[in-house]
């Protein structure tokens, strides 16, 4: 037989079991690349090891989102930067402070937001709605609904072997609430935010920037607001976390021109004489995963700012229910 006659030989089969992430919608692309990747290494280089090595670098990868949280204060205005099906119902129990022109009081505030993945990058947001009830005497205890918020944000950035996403987006809040509760007035408004989270392991680092615009800016207040939450993963079933959220007064609008404060993110008071006016809580809490995809959310907030307006203290209670 020649020994210049070619010959085929048979490569035997290469099996890659890869289990994808069930909180990653973005898990069964990056793992088809990664298995592709490794056939191809397999077959040049002839041996099993650049398989072995390829699949668990991307498979890490991916598994950091698993232990991230979605952020527990500040529900209103604090959006996360993941990509994600979520139902969220919340609880707020609210004290005003004692300064504020009501003379102390209580709110309750009853909601569920709602996120939709429509892509592994790209998701549509409803995070505000739901009823609120204020119990001060001065105000005569008004209760009705709130306005609606809902919008879409997307993944500009999804690095997953640094662990980083920065996901930019915007909500529009609908004017349709009850007057009675300071809702459904002017033109409503628009908040055009920025999010981003860094993972280092177990610990995380999420960010949030925004800027409220109102169509009418003589109903409402134009508000530049912050948040920034550190959590680490103890384990499934303790997640603590701290957080820092602030509100600015760039322009103040004309609803109550005497009024020296604004609404944190319940209320857009429209207060005439709030501008510069920067308003801040701080917070703590902790998480508790129940199950894969089920998670119970508690965090209590203090206002740290004078004049602290209608924010005295606050807690807030919710689940995070993942699809």
């Amino acid at each position: 037989m020649s020994k210049n006659r070619g010959s085929s030989r048979p490569i035997r089969g290469i099996v890659v079991h890869v289990k994808p992430n069930p909180y990653s919608r973005c898990g069964l692309r990056i793992l088809g690349l990664s298995t592709c990747a490794t056939l191809l290494l397999a077959l040049t280089s002839g041996t099993a090891s650049a398989q072995k090595n390829a699949v668990p670098t991307i498979a890490d990868a991916v598994d950091w989102k698993v232990n991230t949280i979605s952020p527990v204060a500040n529900p209103l205005h604090f959006e996360d930067p993941i990509i994600r099906t979520e139902l969220r119902p919340v609880f707020v129990y609210h004290n005003l402070h004692n300064g504020f022109i009501t003379g102390g009081g209580q709110a309750q505030l009853y909601a569920l937001q709602i996120r939709y993945a429509i892509t592994d990058r790209l998701a549509f947001i409803a995070t505000q709605d739901g009823y609120l009830d204020i119990n001060s005497g001065v105000l005569g205890n008004p209760d009705g609904w709130m306005d609606l918020a809902a919008g879409f944000k997307y993944a500009l950035i999804d690095d997953l072997e640094n662990q980083f996403i920065l996901t930019p987006g915007f909500t529009y809040l609908i004017p349709s609430g009850d007057r009675r509760v300071f809702q459904g007035r002017g033109g409503g408004e628009f908040d055009l935010f920025v999010s981003a989270m860094k993972g280092f392991g177990d610990f995380h680092l999420t960010g949030n920037v925004g800027f409220r615009i109102p169509v009418v800016s003589a109903e409402n207040s134009s508000i530049f607001h912050t948040n920034l939450m550190a959590d680490y993963y103890v384990s499934r079933w303790f997640i603590p976390f701290v957080q820092m959220s602030t509100w600015t007064v760039v322009n103040a609008g004309n609803n109550i021109p005497g009024l020296t404060s604004e609404g944190y993110d319940i209320i857009n008071f429209g207060a005439g004489s709030s501008q510069g006016l920067t308003q801040v809580t701080l917070g703590a809490g902790f998480r508790v995963r129940l199950t894969d995809h089920v998670d119970v959310g508690l965090a209590y907030e203090k206002a740290v700012a004078t004049p602290q307006g209608l924010f005295d203290d606050r807690y807030t209670f919710d689940l995070s229910i993942r699809f």
